[in-house]
């Protein structure tokens, strides 16, 4: 009896072992199976963020390279949401309201805040004395910003927008502050650092100015145009 159960004990743990070889087979088999039908630089959902990993904005997972991500594209989770997104997008499509003739009745108005035109803003390239590092302060000029409002701000990777042909090779600066339309400042794609005074944000609401400065982690800085 003893002899039967160290054998079923050795059989069993030869089973975990081939398990895990095929999970990680099939992983493999997925990351290749993405390479031949995704173009992952037309990917809404790809997402290269400013630590230098990647995001699926979908699923709101990370990972630590490409391979990884077209693996994940591949996997139940990803097409789940995939296919929630596409029946959500569909209902959204059918209970749009349409406008059919003179006698239709007047749809709900939508909030709108009316819009003012952009701010004055500056932008000044400056280095960390000590360790060289190059960096970008913005100071945004909100005069007639709300009274209720405290201006906002994030990085957007180049594939969230419509507006230019999206290259991996720069990333965007948005500074919203109602009633300004929000403006956007295309930057280098490199590694920002967050440590503790390379990146800060500090709004005065006397002079009603909202200043934003950070520092690349890479210390070279190649010239380049900045503009909203």
């Amino acid at each position: 009896m003893d002899f039967q159960n160290r054998v079923g004990s050795k059989t069993g743990g030869g089973g975990v072992a081939s398990a895990s070889e095929s999970n990680v087979n099939r992983r493999e088999r997925l990351r290749k199976l993405a390479l031949e039908t995704i173009d992952i630089s037309k990917d809404p959902y790809f997402m290269k963020n400013h630590l230098g990993s990647y995001e699926c904005k979908l699923c709101l997972t990370l990972h630590t390279n490409e391979g990884s991500y077209l693996a994940h594209t591949q996997g139940k989770k990803h097409q789940t949401n995939l296919a929630r997104r596409a029946a959500r997008d569909a209902q959204d499509a059918s209970n749009a309201p349409t406008v059919t003739g003179p006698n239709q009745g007047p749809l709900q108005a939508r909030r709108n805040i009316i819009k003012i035109g952009r701010p004055g803003y500056k932008v000044t390239k400056v280095r960390d004395p000590v360790t060289r590092q190059m960096g970008l302060l913005f100071q945004v000029q909100l005069p007639q910003i709300a009274n209720d409002v405290t201006p906002r701000h994030r990085f957007m990777s180049a594939y969230e927008q419509k507006i230019e042909e999206p290259t991996k090779t720069h990333q965007y600066l948005l500074i919203a502050a109602e009633p300004y339309e929000t403006i956007s400042f295309k930057v280098q794609s490199k590694e920002i650092d967050q440590s503790q005074g390379k990146f800060w944000t500090y709004w005065d609401k006397d002079s009603k100015q909202f200043s934003l400065q950070f520092f690349f982690k890479n210390p070279s800085f190649e010239n380049e145009n900045i503009a909203p």
